[in-house]
């Protein structure tokens, strides 16, 4: 059972942030460091905790949203299909979502064979290289402005890339630290590269639409979220390890 948010009541915002009288909420299962299903089926992970705790303050029900992909998670909020979602915060995402301030932040790893010559991150950017992650994720909007020689391989979902790395013989996979960690337990021959590519700042997102109210209780909500220590209390709840509590305020694009 998830500990709600101990914060006042958003009752009277409950039309401004969930208009249609139920809380809609898009939930991306291609991380499974922050949302996943119970045997029941259910959405859980923190994520669909937060999602709880904010339909329990608004004083509405929930609709979820279920999706594989973050791009189709995307699509969703942007449309006006979902209330709130969960996302990595991206320039290219920005158009018509507004994004709250990150409540998590996650490292994105590369993962290689283990007779790779490849030894650090920095030397995965050569013209001899494919890279392959889920398509639309953060990793593929972030590895496309910044990979210079190396070629991206699209996976259909962040959950398929190793997959697809294994079975196309590519030389890099690219996704969640965390994920490919895992993966690297049950696979033999392969391993990461130490350190990180890139960090991913994971935010509550609803369409730019909804009031600049609307918008500011999305992103007072959060900030509480953080600094009552409830984030981390879900962390060790849900055995989370390798992600961080976002520090306060908004972080600086690259």
């Amino acid at each position: 059972m998830n500990a709600p948010l101990h914060t006042p009541s958003l009752a009277s915002m409950a039309p401004f942030i969930a208009p249609h009288g139920t809380l809609r909420v898009a939930i991306n299962l291609g991380n499974p460091v922050l949302a996943g299903l119970d045997s029941a089926g259910e959405p859980s992970g923190i994520s669909a905790d937060l999602s709880r705790s904010l339909a329990a303050r608004l004083g509405v029900g929930i609709e979820w949203r279920i999706f594989k992909k973050a791009d189709d998670s995307v699509k969703c909020v942007r449309a006006d299909e979902a209330d709130i979602g969960f996302f990595a915060i991206d320039p290219v995402r920005g158009e018509g979502l507004h994004f709250s301030p990150p409540y998590v932040q996650i490292e994105g790893a590369y993962m290689v064979r283990s007779d790779s010559p490849l030894q650090s991150n920095d030397e995965v950017d050569q013209a001899a290289h494919r890279v392959t992650v889920g398509a639309g994720s953060a990793y593929d909007l972030f590895l496309t402005r910044h990979l210079k020689h190396a070629s991206i391989v699209r996976a259909p979902s962040s959950p398929a890339v190793v997959e697809v790395f294994m079975a196309q013989q590519l030389e890099v996979a690219a996704g969640v630290k965390q994920q490919l960690e895992a993966d690297a337990l049950r696979l033999p021959g392969v391993r990461l590269l130490p350190g990180r590519f890139m960090v991913i700042h994971q935010a509550m997102g609803m369409p730019a639409q909804r009031s600049a109210a609307a918008r500011e209780q999305l992103n007072a909500f959060v900030e509480e979220a953080k600094s009552s220590g409830w984030v981390a209390e879900a962390f060790v709840r849900h055995q989370i390890k390798g992600a961080a509590v976002a520090p306060a305020g908004y972080p600086t694009q690259d």
